[in-house]
């Protein structure tokens, strides 16, 4: 998106934006919000693997709409046989409803009636129904290059003893509930091991102790040095990571046209698949300790810097009102690095990417603090990300700039596809 659209484009959001938006629906982002339906209120999939589907249905509508476009790169395939003058509409609404009809069945009979609603819209025509067979074919080259991906294989999480290993933490001891995530095949980056992070701090470190102070002063539950601001955004950004960034990009897609969505949905969601699955990869070869673990057991941890507290509770506690259930408490799994910053360094890098600048603003508002905030550039909200786990009591701060930069290393592999098409002066 180059020249004075984008600009307009980009006016329109920073400006707009800022209130409430009354969003502009097209099937693009009417497909999107049923997808995050499905992925997450029905089927109750945990982010890393929610975004996993995302992917998968925004991929296949990208395809099948890019593919009667020809304007950028597709992402696997184009539908072979796809004119211009193809239904894009019925296009998009076939690749997302394949899709997840492929991912749930049981869910079947729902997503028909939406699907038929949807149809109902196109006018009829020979479009149509090569639009139909163009979102056909892309939902299918998705679910076939998807198959056998290492979804949902079988995975063991290792429980540590030792001073600094990660193991269940209270209230409720839970295990992981996706710990698969980090095995899985990668969307975009052609092998995990490229998002290799640094290990942790080592216990006996004063960058350790560093961050081991900071959270045990303002992670705690009832912290006397963090603010009432600085509580809201922690408890707002632990809504269901993937179905808050779908509605933010709902948002933004408003000043934009269908193709241009079809590809927004695309990226981001592509980009946060491959960084929720280079994040799990690395938990589990590092397997490090959540802080309420780490400050609870000090005494054992080699650094004279650091004081025990065997009572101490993060803010991220059933204690702590929140605006809808489930209760908070240390999410069930390793620490380093964070999976909400691996997710928002992706998005925030893609987004900048796409719309060229970072002064895009936007208003969301978040299910699990019942909150509505701000963001007057893409990048604040990264920057919020990262201190709101801190704020939380659940992330030491490197495992949040450490994931932050996972993320933004999946956002470059993206830089080079989905290009636009560069065609020879005729």
């Amino acid at each position: 998106m180059t020249g004075k659209r984008a600009l307009a484009l980009m006016i329109g959001i920073t400006t707009g934006a800022l209130a409430p938006a009354s969003a502009r629906a097209d099937t693009v982002t009417d497909w999107n919000d049923y997808a995050s339906t499905a992925i997450v209120a029905t089927a109750s999939q945990p982010p890393p693997a929610a975004v996993l589907s995302f992917a998968m249905v925004q991929g296949a509508v990208y395809d099948a709409v890019e593919g009667i476009s020809r304007d950028h790169r597709t992402y696997l395939a184009e539908p072979p046989g796809a004119r211009r003058s193809d239904s894009k509409d019925a296009a998009a609404a076939t690749a997302a409803f394949r899709v997840l009809v492929g991912l749930f069945p049981v869910q079947t009979a729902t997503l028909q009636a939406r699907y038929d609603a949807s149809l109902a819209t196109v006018p009829d025509g020979p479009a149509k129904p090569r639009g139909v067979a163009d979102g056909e074919s892309a939902a299918a080259t998705m679910l076939a290059a998807r198959a056998n991906d290492g979804r949902f294989g079988p995975f063991t999480a290792p429980v540590g003893t030792a001073p600094g290993q990660y193991r269940p933490t209270p209230p409720l001891f839970a295990p992981d509930p996706a710990p698969w995530v980090g095995n899985v095949r990668p969307f975009l980056v052609p092998d995990v091991a490229l998002l290799r992070t640094a290990p942790p701090n080592p216990l006996t470190s004063r960058a350790y102790a560093r961050d081991f102070n900071e959270i045990k002063a303002v992670g705690a539950l009832h912290s006397t040095v963090r603010t009432p601001d600085q509580t809201d955004a922690a408890i707002f950004w632990q809504d269901h990571a993937f179905a808050l960034w779908n509605r933010i990009f709902r948002t933004l897609a408003a000043s934009l046209s269908l193709d241009d969505n079809a590809r927004l949905f695309a990226m981001t969601n592509l980009a946060a698949a491959d960084a929720a699955i280079g994040c799990w990869n690395n938990k589990y070869r590092w397997n490090a300790w959540r802080p309420i673990t780490a400050i609870r057991e000090a005494d054992a941890d080699g650094n004279p810097l650091t004081v025990a507290d065997p009572v101490w509770t993060p803010l991220f506690d059933p204690a702590t009102p929140v605006a809808s259930p489930p209760a908070l408490v240390t999410p069930p799994f390793p620490e380093y690095p964070s999976g909400h910053n691996c997710a928002a360094g992706a998005i925030v890098r893609t987004l900048q990417y796409f719309f060229g600048t970072d002064r895009v603003g936007f208003t969301v508002k978040s299910n699990k603090s019942g909150t509505t905030r701000t963001f007057p550039r893409l990048s604040d909200a990264l920057i919020e990300n990262i201190n709101a786990r801190v704020w939380a009591g659940i992330h030491f701060r490197t495992a949040d700039l450490a994931g932050a930069r996972l993320g933004q290393k999946v956002a470059n592999y993206l830089q080079h596809q989905l290009e636009p098409i560069r065609r020879s002066p005729q």
